[in-house]
């Protein structure tokens, strides 16, 4: 199970990020958009995002069609990254104006990840919802369901009790398969609810799928709740234990929503 859901996601992450296949827009008869995608794959990789020459190389494919959105989701990343929020935004607009179903995920992800733009990212989910209620998004890296995200940002707004909502609906009621975090995210909003039966019960489901430090951290705030200092001890403990051997809630570029960290767990 555990070895599926990683494999699941890699999957979905380069599936996310990957150039398009430049054939799909001349068999659609689009040229101008093949011809684009065709001088983007043979000159972008030549060089570093940071440099000169890989704008130049984007500008010119726009040249060649300024509707190619990818190339505009290519130009936005350098900014993303080196946290430009209004350059990145300019052009990630822009492939959002020329491909809305493929690009409209990729900006209300990384609006949650990188800019806290809670607000605009559940805009812009809302929005793709509207153009198409079958699609199924992930974040670009592939950690989370838009759902997910959706929710996240709710909780990060102030209102946890839609938060819980679109999890429960989500996890429960759609019966989708749970990312590697889900659950604990889940468990978190029953316990900042006084729910403490439904936290145990899915933070337990979470340690089946994979063991982290943060879980433990939860289920021990659980159970001091419930005055159950043996498990509360036992739980502190192996939370400990796993942070130190970094097995823990992570991500490359930013702190994830309920992550904890050692003082948090020293401090219970």
């Amino acid at each position: 199970m555990k070895l599926l859901l990683i494999t699941c996601f890699f999957f979905l992450s380069v599936h996310l990020i990957a150039q398009p296949n430049c054939n799909v827009y001349l068999w659609n008869g689009d040229t101008a958009q093949y011809k684009a995608c065709q001088y983007l794959e043979s000159n972008i990789e030549k060089y570093y995002q940071f440099s000169k020459n890989f704008h130049l190389v984007i500008d010119s494919a726009l040249l060649i069609c300024p509707r190619f959105a990818y190339a505009y989701r290519e130009k936005s990343a350098p900014f993303v990254k080196s946290g430009n929020f209004t350059e990145w935004k300019k052009n990630i607009d822009l492939a959002v104006t020329y491909d809305s179903l493929i690009y409209l995920p990729v900006r209300a992800s990384l609006r949650y990840k990188f800019f806290a733009d809670y607000e605009g990212a559940i805009d812009d989910i809302v929005l793709l919802e509207k153009l198409s209620s079958k699609l199924v998004e992930y974040t670009s890296n592939g950690t989370y369901h838009l759902e997910v995200v959706k929710a996240l940002c709710y909780k990060q707004t102030g209102n946890s009790a839609k938060a819980l909502a679109i999890l429960e609906k989500h996890l429960l009621t759609n019966k989708a398969t749970p990312g590697l975090y889900d659950f604990l995210h889940l468990a978190v909003l029953y316990l900042q609810a006084g729910r403490y039966r439904e936290a145990e019960e899915f933070l337990l489901l979470q340690n089946k799928a994979y063991e982290y430090a943060d879980t433990y951290f939860y289920l021990a705030k659980c159970y001091k709740a419930q005055s159950k200092m043996d498990a509360f001890l036992d739980s502190k403990n192996k939370a400990a234990q796993l942070y130190k051997i970094r097995q823990k809630l992570t991500d490359p570029y930013n702190e994830l929503i309920d992550q904890v960290y050692l003082s948090d767990i020293e401090n219970l």
